[in-house]
């Protein structure tokens, strides 16, 4: 029947376009607007945005249930509604050397650079900064956030991803996740560098202080040296290997350890430069010479190293630059300049020799 013919009594009638196919069952639809997850909160739109915005004046029952439908509906602030502070915020899991102080020069050049000021905090000595840090942060609305040596739990990570603050993380301790944009360094090979250095210059023993195992860049040092012990067919011993922390006192105290063995090593590759230092000590309280009698190798190349006696040779990581990179990649991730949140990148490092290695003794 074609639309000029009448319709006759048993005719059907025509069917219209939704009639025609049954209705799909309703997906379940997330509420990913403010007042929406003010409605399932049984709160006020200004409730939420006081979460949103880090206020204190949220009873911490309301604030938890709606940081949970926050997360739940993965609400994301959208970057108009975001007004950014002028800031930075930077935070190390401890703040104890020049090896921190590289870093911050190197994000404040580019701060200065952008117009920003660059908040510091410290989490002493924990991978993961506290709840409350986090809740600052949301208050403040800075540009972005850059963590050294630490990460986020899920908490947090989701936290700063509904206010749309990105965040980078400098030299991970562990694996920050294919999700999480990083800056790191090559330390593998800088672990190889320098036991490659010590092998050609004769040594067959040699020994190896670390860091935290649990932190990435420790492992990889490590794994280096193990590399170019198999790489030259040395033996591997165990026994050579140290780990501690970064710091003088580690140095000092596993550098003695490994020194009075009665078959001791002719050089030692150290984690990094204030371990190589703090070993420094220990070999002279051994009546040990450097490098007459032992040959040492550092890593990162702090401004300390040409100084002592005798110049430290050592592995140069970029930490300054490794910084200016994280701050521009989060200011990327800021303005949305095409940078992704998959970004790995790691910079080289290179051998500096200097006088602190030679051959081993007759």
């Amino acid at each position: 029947m074609t639309p000029s013919e009448p319709a006759g009594p048993n005719a059907t009638p025509p069917t219209s376009p939704t009639s025609e196919t049954p209705p799909s069952p309703a997906r379940p639809v997330r509420t990913a607007t403010l007042a929406g997850i003010a409605r399932e909160a049984g709160v006020s739109a200004p409730t939420v945005s006081k979460v949103l915005n880090g206020r204190a004046d949220v009873a911490p029952a309301t604030r938890a249930r709606v940081e949970g439908l926050l997360r739940a509906h993965g609400y994301r602030r959208r970057r108009s509604e975001a007004t950014r502070s002028p800031l930075i915020d930077l935070i190390f899991h401890e703040l104890e050397s020049s090896w921190a102080l590289e870093v911050i020069r190197g994000v404040e050049n580019v701060a200065r650079e952008e117009g920003l000021s660059v908040v510091l905090s410290e989490s002493a000595g924990r991978l993961t900064p506290g709840r409350t840090w986090a809740d600052q942060v949301a208050a403040r609305r800075p540009h972005g956030v850059i963590l050294v040596l630490s990460g986020l739990d899920e908490s947090q990570r989701a936290l700063l991803t509904s206010r749309s603050i990105p965040f980078v993380v400098m030299d991970p301790a562990g694996d920050p996740g294919d999700d999480v944009p990083s800056i790191g360094a090559t330390n593998w090979h800088g672990g190889l560098a320098a036991t490659r250095h010590l092998i050609e210059l004769g040594h067959r023993r040699i020994a190896a202080l670390s860091g935290p195992a649990r932190m990435m860049c420790s492992r990889a040092r490590v794994d280096g040296y193990r590399a170019a012990l198999e790489t030259a067919g040395l033996p591997y011993d165990p026994g050579l290997i140290r780990a501690g922390n970064f710091h003088h006192d580690a140095g000092y105290r596993l550098g003695l350890d490994v020194l009075r063995r009665p078959d001791r090593p002719t050089a030692v590759f150290a984690g990094n430069d204030l371990q190589a230092l703090g070993l420094y000590e220990a070999a002279r309280e051994l009546g040990l010479r450097i490098p007459e009698d032992l040959s040492v190798v550092g890593f990162d190349d702090l401004p300390v190293a040409r100084w002592v006696g005798p110049p430290l040779t050592t592995v140069r990581q970029p930490l300054r630059e490794m910084a200016e990179a994280a701050a521009r990649l989060v200011l990327d991730l800021a303005r949305g300049d095409g940078a992704t949140a998959a970004t790995r990148v790691e910079l080289a490092t290179s051998l500096v020799v200097r006088s602190s290695t030679g051959a081993p003794p007759a």
